[in-house]
């Protein structure tokens, strides 16, 4: 089409491929680590081409989606500002969702009647997604009424957090600058995880995992550490936000 094409692969990033960390971590997990890394990405990339804004794809079924699995984690933060077309305002790169309110179904009728080429696959590390579940109940409610997503969508914007809530104060990463509610961002954590020989170090509360008795967590952590794998700075560098 013509447009310029800029590919940031976490190879270049984080020194780890996807595959690589599928490896390690299994297909339970490996979603968690994507969702992070492809955030952090879109963000790395956007500031190299020294761009004013992101612009996502995200559509109404996405954005249902995202509704839905805030409340089953009970995520207030991300409840509250899920349903934003544009976000991140207050930071250096805003990013926004044009096609908030257009079905899924319409795109892929638009593309397909426009002749564009368009990915209709899905990812073959996320059969056992979490979100996978929240996605097929949204195309059961629309099976039986279509309206139903636009309905979660109003929902969403219509919550509104009490007052008393205590809400996390979003900070920077004191490794890779990178924005954090934690003194290290989950990009961080999580890479630190896979460096050591860890890579459930920073999903959910096993924190401490493999320190068992044999000690062969340190061992394995050793083996890693040897690897020499720099933290966030990859093939470009840190890169300020």
């Amino acid at each position: 089409y013509g447009l310029p094409l800029k590919i940031v692969s976490y190879k270049d990033l984080y020194d780890w491929t996807m595959d690589d960390i599928v490896k390690a971590i299994g297909l339970k997990n490996n979603c968690t680590f994507c969702g992070v890394f492809r955030r952090q990405a879109l963000d790395r990339g956007a500031a190299l081409l020294k761009v004013d804004k992101i612009v996502t794809g995200h559509n109404a079924d996405d954005i249902a989606e995202t509704v839905l699995l805030n409340i089953l984690r009970g995520d207030i933060a991300r409840l509250s500002r899920c349903t934003f077309i544009t976000t991140g305002e207050d930071g250096p790169i805003p990013r926004c969702k044009p096609f908030k309110y257009t079905y899924e179904k319409e795109i892929v009728m638009y593309a397909y009647f426009k002749k564009l080429d368009y990915f209709s696959t899905e990812c073959i590390y996320s059969p056992n997604a979490y979100r996978g579940f929240a996605r097929e109940f949204i195309k059961d409610l629309e099976r039986m009424r279509p309206r139903a997503i636009l309905d979660i969508i109003t929902s969403g914007e219509n919550f509104r957090i009490s007052t008393t809530t205590r809400m996390p104060e979003q900070g920077t990463c004191e490794r890779c600058g990178y924005i954090s509610s934690q003194k290290l961002c989950k990009a961080c954590v999580l890479l630190d995880g896979l460096n050591r020989g860890l890579p459930k170090l920073g999903i959910g509360r096993t924190a401490k995992v493999g320190a068992g008795a044999d000690g062969s967590g340190e061992q394995q952590g050793k083996r890693a550490e040897r690897r020499n794998r720099s933290s966030l700075q990859g093939k470009h560098g840190n890169l300020d936000f």
